[in-house]
């Protein structure tokens, strides 16, 4: 189960419950800052609309209890709002524009910039969020200096044992991996007789998907009539559990490498070209 506000994530490193003058005095050499954004929007008849908002918050939560106490992380409050114009056909859906979302998220990392911090996590969890909060990234790399990263959780997930071939390629939203986190969280939010399962019809193409390779534009009410676009039926919260832990497990790791980058260190010298003629000089050496 899932408990907002509770857990070392949000009792030991949940950054705004600090005075002014406690940020102020926090080591930030190595310290990471992390920006959950989520989105409010229709995930079919079974799931809660802050499905994605409350799966970052939960995998935040779980990988900030595997964090050695020295390990410099802080939780920004969650970004619960993304763009979700896709979803607009569905009652529910509350979507920023675009423009509205990158304006806010430069804003905030201004605020991390001015407080002293060095590094930025932007911690997404709404595919439709993907390509602007990239955008982001850069913007706000050349704008304050902050070394940025990125994060879908899903990333980290491995569903090759828990999810069919169709699945993996079509379960993008509301489908097995989202149901079974959810289930796992908040079980009493979910509508179990629900659940449904409903697949674009893709077969006739060779190049074209909805996601990787050959993209075309398209709304969620252009490929699904429930709202949902892949297989809930199968969802549990057992699968749920372990997709839970493994994320967090991976999460944890990768917030303390993102502690220890440097962004200077990946720049190498260019190595110097031999001079004309001293590979065979050398090698005339040789056989003399």
């Amino acid at each position: 189960m899932f408990n907002r506000y509770e857990g070392a994530a949000w009792e030991e490193r949940f950054l705004p419950r600090l005075t002014s003058a406690e940020i102020r005095d926090l080591p930030k050499t190595r310290a990471l800052v992390i920006l959950p954004v989520g989105a409010m929007e229709q995930h079919g008849p079974h799931l809660p609309v802050m499905t994605d908002a409350l799966i970052g918050e939960a995998v935040v939560t779980r990988a900030m209890e595997l964090l050695p106490k020295d390990c410099d992380v802080w939780l920004l409050p969650p970004l619960a709002y993304g763009k979700s114009n896709e979803h607009l056909d569905f009652a529910g859906t509350i979507s920023l524009s675009a423009q509205t979302l990158l304006q806010a998220v430069m804003d905030i990392a201004a605020g991390v910039k001015r407080s002293g911090f060095r590094r930025l996590l932007l911690l997404n969890t709404h595919g439709g969020n993907q390509d602007l909060l990239l955008l982001a990234a850069r913007e706000i790399r050349i704008a304050t200096g902050l070394m940025v990263f990125y994060l879908s959780p899903g990333s980290l997930a491995d569903l090759g044992d828990f999810c069919t071939e169709e699945e993996r390629e079509f379960g993008i939203h509301a489908g097995d991996y989202e149901t079974s986190l959810v289930m796992a969280v908040k079980p009493d939010w979910v509508r179990a007789g629900e659940r449904t399962r409903e697949m674009p019809d893709m077969a006739p193409y060779r190049y074209l998907t909805l996601e990787g390779r050959i993209r075309f534009a398209w709304v969620m009410s252009d490929i699904s009539e429930s709202g949902i676009s892949g297989d809930a039926t199968g969802a549990t919260a057992e699968k749920g559990e372990i997709l839970l832990g493994r994320i967090a497990s991976r999460l944890a790791e990768a917030l303390k490498e993102m502690c220890a980058f440097e962004i200077a260190d990946v720049k190498r010298k260019p190595s110097v070209p031999a001079q004309e003629g001293f590979g065979m000089k050398a090698a005339e050496d040789v056989t003399a």
